[in-house]
């Protein structure tokens, strides 16, 4: 049997906060950040990858398990990541609209001790379509302040609802965490919820 260990999320989002919570799990909630900015060539699934990888390992520390996570939307093969201002917050959406898309998402699970680390991650890709959208839509969208702190500057679980036409795919990972993704990573990693479960009352540390 697995020695017991702590489970970390290294995300500051509310959103896969509420996700990893459905696994029933307890967790602690430690932010950490990674230089998002793609390398070179790097194309999307290697990217959310790494991505994953450094966030995790960034805030990993001996009896944890930590778990990061990393979201991109890409389109036509290039990554778009968080808008840096309303303007280009305006222009991504602009390319979406009534184009099909992908949204990748990197989770990755890193354990240490004292004779070193255990790392697994994977990836999962999630089809989505958005309709034609109106300028005064994007406009209106924008000036709400929910696109600036999104990847592709859209959340599909707000006010960019709206907006999509279809989905193949995991919708929690549209989100941001794919639940089902973190589930079998915790499985190739000899783990399951169970070993994590919150008991009944105790509030998720964050």
């Amino acid at each position: 049997m697995s020695a017991p260990v702590r489970l970390v999320l290294a995300s500051s989002s509310p959103r896969r906060r509420e996700l990893l919570a459905t696994l029933g799990v307890e967790f602690e909630v430690r932010p950490a950040d990674a230089d998002e900015t793609p390398r070179e060539g790097e194309t999307p699934e290697p990217l959310v990858l790494r991505l994953a990888l450094a966030k995790a390992r960034a805030a990993a520390r001996p009896g944890e398990l930590v778990l990061g996570a990393d979201t991109i939307v890409a389109l036509d093969g290039e990554p778009l990541g968080k808008p840096a201002d309303a303007a280009e917050a305006r222009a991504m959406l602009a390319r979406l609209s009534g184009r099909h898309h992908q949204v990748w998402t990197g989770v990755a699970l890193v354990e240490r001790s004292a004779v070193g680390a255990r790392e697994r991650a994977l990836a999962v890709v999630t089809d989505v379509v958005f309709r034609t959208l109106e300028p005064a839509e994007i406009d209106a969208y924008v000036a709400s302040g929910e696109p600036l702190d999104r990847a592709g500057a859209y959340a599909i679980q707000g006010g960019a609802a709206a907006f999509v036409a279809s989905v193949d795919g995991s919708w929690s990972n549209v989100v941001g965490l794919p639940v089902g993704a973190v589930r079998e990573l915790l499985a190739r990693h000899g783990r399951s919820p169970a070993d994590f479960a919150a008991a009944p009352g105790v509030s998720r540390r964050t």
